[in-house]
C-alpha cells in the first residue's frame, strides 16, 4: 500500500483575486456535486482577496461537506478560494492517474471519516494525505487516460444536452412569451402587426383567437398514498429505483411507482431557482416520488413539453406562499391564469421539439451508464482486479 502523500502535494502558490477572469475563479459553490464537474462561478470576490493558484493537470477538491463528491480536473489557470483543497501530482506521476484516485467513492468515505463539525463537516488536511492505495500493476497513465476519455464523453453529453434543452426554451420563448410564433406568411406573428387584444384576466394583451385558462383546467395533478415502512423494507426497497424529493422517501415511500414520462415542481423548500421561477424537473421510467414535489402531466398528454416549459416560465411569486420556508401548494398552482394559445400552434411546437428532447433522454441514459461504469471500474482497477488495455485508453 501507498499513501496519497506519496503521489501528491497541496498546491499552495497564491494569486491575487484581481488577477484572474471570472471563468478562472474556483469556489465550493461552482464544483458540481456527484463528481460532475464544475460551471462557471456566478461572481468574482467582491474585495481584492489572495486565491489559491491552481494550474491545468490539478485537481480541484471542495472541502465543505465532501459527502457531496465535488471534483474537478483543471483543464485551465486560475484560482480557487480557501475551502477549495488543490492537488497536484508530484514528479514522476500520473495528473490524471491522482486524478482518478481521487474520483473514487473510497476517498470520500475516508475523507469523511477525519472530518470535523457538524452541520458543515471540513475535511482534515493531515488525514487526507494519509489515504492508502494499492500499488499498481499496470500504469499510473493508462488508469488515468482511461478515465479522463469516460469523463470527456460524460461531460459531451451534457454539453449536448445543455444546447438542447436551450433550443426547446428559446423556441417556446420566441412563440408563447415574445408571440413571434410564425404567422400564415410564416412571419413573426407580433414582430410582423399581428393582431393583439387585451385580455382581462391576464390583464395583458394576448394574440387573437388566444384565450386564458386556470392552470387546473389545462394539467392533472398525482398523488399517491403514502406507507410508513420499517428499517428493515426501507434497506430492501433502497436503490430499486431512483426517487426523486427529499430523502424521506425512504420513510415515506408511494403505494406504488410512478411509470411513464410526467413533470415535477417542487413543492417546499427550494421552489424556485436563482432567476425566479419554479423548479421543474422532466422524468422518465419507474421512480419514485415523495411528497415534496408535485406530479404533473397535461389532461392532453400529447403536450407534455409545452406544459413543461410552460411551468418553468411561470414567476415563482406569484404561486409561492410563506416568507421564510416557501410553498407551492396545490390550490396556488391550480388557481394560476395561464395563456392558453391555439392547439394547432402547441402541437407545431411538440412535433419540433419531441424528437429533440427523445435524444436529451437518450444521452442522460447514456451519462448514468457511463458514470455506472466508471464508479464500478474504479475500485477494480485500483486493487489490480482489473487492467486497462492501453488501446482502450485511448479510444
Amino acid at each position: 500500500m501507498t499513501k496519497l502523500s506519496s503521489i501528491a502535494d497541496y498546491v499552495t502558490d497564491k494569486i491575487s483575486s484581481n488577477d484572474i477572469a471570472l471563468r478562472e475563479y474556483v469556489t465550493t459553490d461552482c464544483i458540481l456535486q456527484n463528481k460532475k464537474g464544475r460551471e462557471i462561478a456566478t461572481n468574482l470576490p467582491p474585495q481584492s482577496c489572495c486565491l489559491t493558484r491552481y494550474q491545468h493537470g490539478d485537481v480541484l477538491i471542495a472541502n465543505i461537506r465532501p459527502y457531496l463528491k465535488k471534483v474537478w480536473f483543471a483543464d485551465i489557470d486560475g484560482g480557487a478560494s480557501s475551502d477549495v483543497l488543490v492537488f497536484r501530482a508530484k514528479e514522476g506521476h500520473s495528473p490524471s492517474f491522482l486524478y482518478a484516485v481521487l474520483l473514487q467513492d473510497s476517498f470520500f468515505d475516508y475523507v469523511m471519516q477525519g472530518a470535523k463539525g457538524s452541520k458543515m463537516p471540513r475535511g482534515d488536511k493531515e488525514q487526507i494525505l494519509r489515504y492508502e492505495m494499492p500499488t499498481l500493476s499496470c500504469s499510473e497513465e493508462s488508469i488515468g487516460t482511461f478515465f479522463l476519455n469516460l469523463d470527456q464523453k460524460i461531460r459531451l453529453n451534457e454539453q449536448i444536452n445543455q444546447n438542447l434543452e436551450a433550443m426547446a426554451k428559446q423556441l417556446y420563448d420566441y412563440w408563447f412569451v415574445q408571440f413571434d410564433f410564425p404567422n400564415e406568411e410564416g412571419k413573426p406573428y407580433k414582430s410582423s402587426g399581428g393582431e393583439m387584444v387585451w385580455n382581462e384576466k391576464l390583464k395583458r394583451k394576448i394574440p387573437n383567437e388566444w384565450d386564458n385558462c386556470k392552470l387546473k383546467d389545462f394539467i392533472n395533478l398525482f398523488d399517491s398514498k403514502r406507507i410508513p415502512l420499517s428499517s428493515k423494507d426501507r434497506e430492501e426497497r433502497k436503490g430499486n429505483y431512483p426517487y426523486y424529493g427529499a430523502t424521506g422517501i425512504m420513510d415515506y415511500v408511494n403505494e406504488y411507482i410512478f411509470d411513464g414520462d410526467y413533470i415535477l415542481l417542487a413543492e417546499d423548500g427550494s421552489t424556485s431557482d436563482s432567476k425566479g421561477f419554479p423548479i421543474v424537473q422532466y422524468i422518465w421510467g419507474k421512480n419514485w416520488v415523495n411528497n415534496h414535489a408535485h406530479i404533473i402531466l397535461p389532461k392532453n398528454e400529447q403536450y407534455l413539453m409545452f406544459t413543461y416549459q410552460m411551468l418553468r416560465s411561470i414567476p415563482a411569486k406569484q404561486i409561492e406562499t410563506g416568507s421564510i420556508q416557501k410553498k407551492i401548494s396545490q390550490e396556488n398552482l391550480c388557481e394560476y391564469n395561464m395563456v392558453l394559445p391555439n392547439s394547432i400552434l402547441i402541437e407545431k411546437y411538440e412535433s419540433i421539439i419531441s424528437p429533440l428532447w427523445e435524444k436529451r433522454k437518450l444521452c442522460i441514459e447514456e451519462i448514468n451508464a457511463l458514470i455506472k461504469q466508471r464508479d464500478e471500474l474504479l475500485p477494480l482497477l485500483m486493487n489490480g482486479q482489473a487492467s486497462v488495455n492501453s488501446d482502450l485508453s485511448h479510444d
